[in-house]
């Protein structure tokens, strides 16, 4: 099954969630209301709440709750981008301006800002300490991941240890949690709830693996902003990590970074982006993004075999061959 069919699926469920997800960022100021609803309608691939629906098929299905899950999860997501484009200095999101370049620096954080306590405040809707702890602990380690990001910025030392603790805190935490909380908030027993964390661990670090390969070898049109942003920022990402262990790469390659890094990355990226590409760097990562999968594919087996078991595993296998 294609993710849009499992979407469609979901497609009651889901405008629900959207209309919350609007309503909730809809009143107080006027100016953040419509800096927050121009990053909602540059669209996204909702894939945090989709998982908590998903999630809720393996205990009683409530709608009410699981929205109170997914709108905060979506939210947090939303605001970590609004204050990643501030960091990166990115023009474009999702083939739009982001709020920093159509609006300024200090607008985009406090919409950033204001995103996150709106999602703090949904969430405290439901009564449940479980839920607020895993979702309180989960930020935290996001922070402390963005701020390793920008730590390591043009760290070309860095190892495949340090990229992978990164992500895991940046990015595959909150999909883990939102398979988790989704469980949660259905009443599902914490095996179930242990299954669904480590699948969503382990197809939020192939995420974030495939979205790092896609910075190097895909379109603008694909991703929605200019290839090769990353190392222009100084991201040092898995597959130029890989590269550099390659003795035919690696000189030319932190030349190359170099000269990036010296014009504060207005230049073009394309050498730095060819000679990647003649490594083994993506190769190697798409091998390991691959073994993420199948640990999330393993991480299922013990579930009951429900149509939304069988979505979970559809969803894997897109995130691990997706090009957009």
């Amino acid at each position: 099954m294609k993710l849009l069919d499992i979407f469609a699926k979901l497609k009651g469920d889901m405008s629900r969630i959207e209309q919350e997800l609007e309503r909730s960022i809809s009143f107080g100021d006027e100016l953040l209301s419509e800096t927050s609803l121009h990053l909602l309608k540059a669209g996204g691939k909702r894939l945090r709440p989709v998982f908590v629906l998903l999630a809720g098929k393996f205990g009683q299905y409530d709608l009410d709750k699981l929205t109170k899950v997914a709108v905060p999860l979506e939210l947090i997501h939303m605001s970590s981008l609004v204050h990643d484009d501030v960091i990166d200095d990115a023009s474009t999101r999702r083939g739009q301006l982001t709020v920093k370049s159509k609006w300024d620096n200090r607008i985009a954080m406090y919409t950033g800002d204001y995103i996150f306590g709106r999602a703090l405040t949904i969430v405290t809707e439901l009564d449940d300490p479980f839920i607020h702890q895993m979702l309180s602990k989960s930020l935290v380690q996001m922070s402390i991941g963005e701020m390793e990001q920008i730590r390591y910025f043009f760290n070309t030392e860095q190892t495949i240890r340090d990229y992978l603790l990164r992500i895991r805190r940046k990015t595959a935490l909150l999909i883990a949690i939102s398979c988790q909380l989704g469980a949660a908030a259905a009443g599902a027993d914490r095996a179930t709830l242990n299954r669904l964390y480590r699948y969503g661990y382990n197809v939020g670090m192939t995420f974030q693996i495939r979205d790092d390969m896609l910075d190097l070898f895909g379109t603008e049109k694909q991703i929605g902003k200019p290839p090769g942003s990353d190392i222009r920022q100084g991201n040092i990402t898995l597959p130029v990590i890989l590269a550099l262990k390659d003795d035919k790469v690696r000189e030319p390659l932190l030349e190359q970074i170099r000269i990036i890094r010296e014009h504060n990355g207005n230049v073009d990226t394309k050498p730095a982006i060819s000679l990647i590409k003649s490594s083994k760097g993506i190769q190697l990562a798409d091998q390991l993004a691959n073994d993420y999968i199948k640990k999330a594919l393993a991480a299922l087996e013990g579930l009951p075999g429900i149509g939304a078991k069988k979505n979970l595993i559809d969803i894997a296998h897109f995130v691990g061959k997706r090009n957009y």
